[in-house]
């Protein structure tokens, strides 16, 4: 076999592709971060980059062979490249191992959940070895947080307050893939905060599988509470969000800290997973429908302007028409202000993938089809009872499609609601993204507002500085993510696919 023309290490080039949820977004973020501090550097658009990394999903429908009909596409760019190198780690490659150099022997490395500090060195291990490095640990080595990262936004955080999750969900393979939970300190997580708030960072979205169990491993079932709190006195710290919880560990001190603490936003994305406490049973969800709708109940009590979101899944083994009444009853009563909706699809390694009953495809798209219409019409009527009402707006970078041609800045209010805003055209009274400002709405849409009436009390952010300040600076690299930096994102991007929380 000929050697390769190896590249300088300082002068290789990398391009990240990240499918999945929002843990694999943070994930991308650190392995970018790895690679910018052993010399690599974001490749330009449209080029051939030196090392390819896929961060991939497992639980996405037909995940495996997205990835292999992608590596089948990148091989003769690699073949036309000397020295191309290709990565695969995230979900897929915790399952597969192996399979992935077999099936696909041009990949170089391959490595899993719990050694993603270990990219670097498996890369330039290979490149002299000349052989496929594979490596996969069974337990996490260094806690995600603990490695460098090149964040995407200046002015929003992802925060990871724990990795792994200790339900055992029949639909999930997550903890398989991610470990049983394990929690950082509360004084690691808050000292990353602050040190993210000195560099510009206004936002953050404290981040877990399961976040609100935050504390099991330390034996504090008040830790998610006492977090939210103590982030409520980071001086600069604009705005908290927190995501996704899971009903059975929801409790009311949560909901009072939600309530007491100014900078945690009134929002909430809770997945429902399914109406009927039957499905429920059968999915080991340890709540049912009642449970969800109080602690819904109490949340609007403590925070009347609170949006509601959710994530649904339809035609879950053994469903009937009477099991999928009830979740339109309970999607109804709950007011979502929108839902990411899922039709169900076997995934290998789940103990649903076995179950008798399976719901036929033309069923689940029947059903699937009913409750997107019921969301869609439960969240235009959410929407209409902000027309007239005055929010605040923290604008953001690439959340408006349209802007250019509607002459709007867009951003999101602080439930969330994605809100495109009519702005002046000179810069000095124009915002920019991490700016705050207030405005009207005047239209309603199912998944997004719009303010025409102008903007009034902007405020120039440190965020917004570090936004300008990155943008005047020499370009720097950023992680190609297939999903929005922060926030629950807008029903057409959903950050919930891994069907997790």
């Amino acid at each position: 076999m000929s050697t390769p023309v190896l590249a300088p290490l300082a002068g290789r080039t990398y391009e990240i592709r990240t499918h999945g949820c929002q843990m694999n977004v943070h994930d991308s973020e650190r392995l970018a971060g790895l690679l910018e501090g052993a010399g690599y550097r974001r490749a330009d658009r449209g080029g051939a980059p030196d090392v390819v990394v896929f961060n991939t999903c497992a639980v996405r429908e037909n995940a495996d062979n997205k990835l292999y009909g992608s590596l089948g596409h990148l091989l003769p760019t690699k073949n036309a490249t000397p020295g191309m190198q290709i990565a695969v780690g995230g979900c897929l490659a915790q399952k597969d191992r192996t399979e992935i150099v077999r099936r696909a022997p041009w990949v170089d490395v391959v490595f899993g959940t719990h050694n993603i500090g270990a990219l670097p060195v498996l890369l330039e291990r290979a490149r002299v070895e000349q052989e496929a490095q594979v490596e996969i640990e069974e337990a996490l080595q260094t806690f995600p947080s603990n490695l460098p990262t090149r964040r995407d936004s200046a002015y929003a955080a992802w925060v990871s307050v724990s990795v792994g999750c200790n339900n055992t969900c029949t639909f999930c393979i997550v903890p398989a893939l991610r470990g049983k939970e394990t929690d950082r300190r509360p004084g690691d997580v808050l000292a990353e905060i602050e040190m993210l708030v000195a560099d510009g960072v206004q936002e953050v979205t404290l981040l877990g599988q399961n976040v609100n169990a935050y504390g099991v491993e330390f034996g504090d079932r008040a830790a998610f509470a006492k977090l939210l709190r103590a982030c409520g006195e980071i001086d600069g710290l604009e705005r908290v969000r927190f995501t996704s919880p899971h009903p059975k560990d929801f409790t009311d001190d949560v909901i009072a800290a939600m309530a007491e603490t100014p900078n945690v936003m009134p929002q909430l994305h809770m997945p429902l997973q399914s109406g009927s406490d039957t499905v429920l049973r059968t999915m080991r969800r340890s709540y049912r429908s009642d449970r969800y709708l109080g602690i819904i109940d109490r949340v609007r009590a403590s925070m009347p302007e609170a949006a509601i979101t959710t994530d649904i899944i339809v035609g879950f083994p053994g469903e009937t028409e009477a099991d999928f009444q009830a979740t339109l009853d309970v999607a109804a009563a709950a007011r979502f202000a929108a839902a990411f909706t899922f039709q169900y699809s076997v995934r290998p390694g789940t103990p649903a993938a076995t179950m008798p009953d399976q719901v036929p495809k033309a069923v689940v798209q029947e059903r699937y089809e009913r409750l997107v219409a019921l969301v869609e019409q439960s969240a235009w009527q959410e929407n209409q009872r902000l027309v007239g009402t005055e929010v605040e707006v923290m604008f953001a970078d690439g959340e408006g499609r349209k802007d250019a041609a509607t002459a709007r800045m867009s951003g999101r209010a602080r439930d969330n609601r994605l809100v495109h805003v009519a702005v002046p055209e000179d810069p000095a009274r124009r915002p920019r993204p991490g700016d705050l400002a207030r405005t009207t709405i005047t239209y309603a849409a199912p998944h997004h507002l719009t303010a025409d009436a102008g903007i009034t009390g902007l405020r120039r952010t440190r965020g917004g500085d570090a936004w300008e300040g990155r943008r005047a600076a020499p370009a720097r690299p950023a992680v190609s993510l297939g999903l929005p930096a922060v926030g629950v994102p807008a029903p057409l991007a959903p950050a919930g696919a891994c069907q997790v929380g």
